[in-house]
């Protein structure tokens, strides 16, 4: 018969798990409306299951979990809380509490399934399912303790209404994990939709999220449903949010507040039920700091905060995300070799997971056709020049060493160049055909200037490195620095 311990000073909650628990034989119940009550019924007692409230006379739900958990570690602990203690409710998660749940009970059913769950025998393939649904969204946990503590509160949180604020560096993976929240959620029958806030203009943005009516601008050649609209009842993953100008910031927060919004040129009011999922590369409270971020907004998105730790503070987990890249890309044909995986590990990777799935891509690109093991051959010299291998290849003629230059900035040299054509074009007297004929052949130029000398920058003047990169053969890479071009040497 399993013991359930409730710990709430609340005669009317007390009294609402009696009808509700005693209905099933199968359970003893308890009750305790203090924290001594509570050191008296466990110091005797060992409990499968106990339902506390946040909030008592002499302590609160924290300090009943850690006694809990310090004393009988099986029990299953589900946390009472309000709406406005949500965030407390969470940090109990974090410290080891299974579940929490919200007052009022709106929804007795799904109360009833909750505790059900905590009281059912663990089965090995429950267990596996977070594991499993990670593996198909691609969120690789690997063993590290921050990935481990992560991965468990995602899952918890997933199936609960509340916002999500993810922060890390770029190339962490912020998406990834924000579509293991969408399809551990009871929303996963229902839109996963996502936009980088910082890749729109604000009236594209504001567009984008809220829709426009027909003829609310020019261009607007016909109604058009916003995200906030075609995501209702899904999930809205808003990617950089730190990025949204200060009027998007101000829309944003009402539809937070109010869960409703209007399409540009319309003034009916639409209500949304999607879920938010906000995500930043930059640290929001500082930004609030700064004046680059609205504080209230943050209050509303930071319902829970999840923190993806970069790469380079978790490396254990790097081979664990190898085999998952060469997996996705060639099944099991493909192997790292120990010294190209010592390599992997050396390295700092600034550019996160999205660097190392891109390395993968390229080693696994060279190397097709020619082995079934890649070793640091077929790596980019910027990860094993430091403590090179030692054993690395030198022959002379394929690590040529080349003078460098430095070559014009090609962002800049574009940016010029558009604005020298446009203005060619909108000319209303006279076209200077040869100079545009002239322009053209010194964009070719540059551009292929440009790819050649970073190829070869980045495999430190290897030409038959550099001739792969560029996925040509060393003959034409030859021709290219000798006859085309005197200024790549």
């Amino acid at each position: 018969m399993a013991r359930i311990l409730i710990v709430d000073d609340d005669n009317e909650v007390q009294n609402f798990f009696s009808y509700l628990l005693s209905r099933k034989k199968d359970f003893h119940i308890f009750f305790a409306s203090t924290g001594e009550e509570v050191h008296t019924s466990i110091a005797s007692e060992s409990y499968q299951l106990a339902i506390v409230d946040l909030k008592l006379p002499d302590t609160n739900g924290i300090e009943i979990l850690k006694i809990l958990k310090q004393k009988n570690p099986a029990c299953k602990v589900i946390i009472m809380t309000g709406y406005s203690t949500v965030k407390s409710a969470l940090d109990a998660i974090r410290l080891g509490a299974d579940d929490y749940i919200e007052k009022p009970f709106d929804d007795i059913g799904e109360l009833e399934k909750t505790i059900d769950k905590m009281l059912a025998p663990e089965i090995n393939s429950e267990q596996d399912e977070p594991v499993d649904l990670a593996e198909q969204t691609g969120f690789v946990i690997g063993t590290s303790i921050g990935m481990r503590n992560l991965f468990t509160l995602a899952y918890k949180i997933a199936r609960k209404n509340v916002n999500v604020l993810i922060e890390g560096e770029t190339g962490t993976g912020k998406e990834v994990l924000a579509r293991f929240i969408h399809q551990a959620s009871l929303r996963l029958n229902h839109p996963f939709i996502g936009v980088n806030c910082g890749a729109l203009t604000e009236t594209l943005l504001e567009s984008e999220l809220f829709g426009h009516e027909k003829g609310a601008f020019t261009g607007a050649t016909q109604l058009r449903k916003g995200l906030f609209e075609i995501a209702s009842k899904g999930t809205l993953f808003l990617d950089e949010i730190g990025d949204a100008s200060p009027s998007i910031q101000v829309k944003l927060l009402r539809v937070l507040e109010t869960r409703e919004f209007m399409r540009v040129g319309s003034e009916k009011h639409i209500h949304t039920d999607a879920r938010i999922i906000a995500a930043s590369h930059i640290n929001l409270s500082e930004a609030v700091r700064l004046g680059k971020f609205r504080e209230d907004l943050l209050y509303r998105l930071d319902v829970v905060k999840l923190h993806i730790p970069p790469l380079r503070q978790r490396k254990e987990d790097i081979p664990y995300l190898i085999n998952h890249f060469l997996k996705r890309h060639t099944g099991n044909e493909l192997t790292f070799s120990q010294d190209a995986m010592e390599a992997m590990q050396r390295y700092e990777w600034p550019g996160n997971v999205r660097e190392l799935s891109n390395v993968i891509t390229r080693a696994i690109t060279l190397a097709d056709g020619e082995t079934k093991i890649i070793t640091a051959d077929y790596l980019p010299l910027s990860l094993t020049k430091s403590d090179a291998l030692p054993h690395r290849s030198s022959n002379a003629q394929n690590s040529e060493k080349i003078e460098l230059q430095s070559s014009p900035h090609l962002d800049q040299f574009l940016d010029d160049w558009k604005e020298n054509i446009i203005f060619q074009w909108n000319s209303k007297h006279i076209i200077d055909y040869p100079t545009i004929v002239e322009q053209t052949s010194k964009l070719e130029q540059v551009v292929h200037d440009a790819f050649v000398k970073k190829a070869l920058r980045e495999t430190f003047g290897n030409r038959q490195e550099a001739s792969r990169m560029l996925n040509i053969s060393p003959r034409t890479l030859r021709y290219l620095l000798n006859e085309k071009g005197k200024g790549h040497t």
